[in-house]
Parts: structure tokens; C-alpha cells; sequence
């Protein structure tokens, strides 16, 4: 099966403390399409399949995937591509081909985005606001029909103070 991940790249940003834009995405955008081990779904698979070959990208998808899939800490789109493509998608080839694999994925996101999804039920990002964990998760079931894998990151900068305190890193589906 295939584990579908969004990023929220603020978080992303927070957390791993580099980021290309000062001023991150304020959407959620594609982290990868991974194939996963039944035997152990939490991991995701890594395969080694055909080299990324960027001339399969584009010219089609490079304007698509430069807005649902971009590289939110180096700015380097195609780089992160090709390392998605070879850790993730080579797992992929008896089922998808490399254009099929970046298609999909941005097919996915554009059918299930979680900002629209989580913007139709006022859930907006803040720094003031927080949500449960079913505030998140019933929207995104209520459309995907998939109960998502909410993963979350410590705030380093409140960690002492609200050691609870978690910001929305990664929905899975």
C-alpha cells in the first residue's frame, strides 16, 4: 500500500530550523508518496529501482510539482524529487512509472488537500488557537474516508514551558 504524506512546511521550518523562504508556504504540500512494508506500515519502504531521470518530469509536471510538491528547506524542487523518487518511488515501479508516480502524487494532493480540507472547517493556522486531535482528524476522514496519521513536533521554543505543546508536522493517509 501507498502512505500519502502532506508537510506542513512553518513546522517544518520550526523544527529543522533552515528553510529556502524566511516566510514559509502557509499550505500543506506534498512530502512524498511511500510505499510501504505490510509487515510494518509505520516504515516506509526503500527500494533501489531506475535512477531519477528529471526529462520525465518535465516539462509537464514541473509547474504542478513546483506548487504541491516544492523543497520548502533548500529551495531545490528538482534535488528533492530525485531523492523522493529514489529512497520512495523505485518501490513503486511494478505499479507506477516515474511520471505516474509525481502525477499521482500531485493528483492526491490537488483531490485531498488538507489546507483546503481543514480551512472548510475553520481550522486555520495560528499562533494563538489550538486544536484536538479530532478537530483535525474528523474532516480529513469525513473527505479522504481514511482515518490520517496525524504526526507532530515539539515546539523547541516553548518545550520547557508547555512540554504538551505540539505543532501539526505531517498528515498521513
Amino acid at each position: 500500500y501507498f502512505q500519502f504524506v502532506q508537510q506542513w512546511p512553518p513546522t517544518n521550518c520550526i523544527v529543522h530550523t533552515k528553510c529556502s523562504n524566511p516566510r514559509p508556504l502557509q499550505m500543506f504540500t506534498i512530502h512524498g508518496l511511500w510505499p510501504s512494508n505490510y509487515s510494518n506500515p509505520t516504515v516506509p519502504s526503500n527500494c533501489n529501482g531506475s535512477k531519477f531521470d528529471a526529462r520525465k518530469v518535465y516539462p509537464q509536471l514541473q509547474s504542478k510539482l513546483k506548487k504541491s510538491w516544492p523543497d520548502v528547506e533548500s529551495g531545490n524542487d528538482t534535488k528533492f524529487w530525485e531523492g523522493e523518487w529514489n529512497k520512495h518511488g523505485t518501490c513503486s515501479e511494478q505499479t507506477l512509472n516515474q511520471y505516474q508516480y509525481f502525477e499521482i502524487s500531485h493528483d492526491m494532493w490537488y483531490s485531498f488537500n488538507i489546507t483546503n480540507i481543514l480551512k472548510n472547517a475553520s481550522i486555520l493556522p495560528s499562533t494563538t488557537q489550538t486544536w484536538t486531535y479530532s478537530d483535525i482528524v474528523a474532516p480529513i476522514k469525513t473527505v479522504t474516508k481514511r482515518t490520517p496519521l496525524l504526526r507532530c513536533k515539539r515546539d523547541p521554543a516553548r518545550n520547557k514551558s508547555l512540554p504538551n505543546y505540539q505543532l501539526l508536522h505531517e498528515v498521513v493517509f
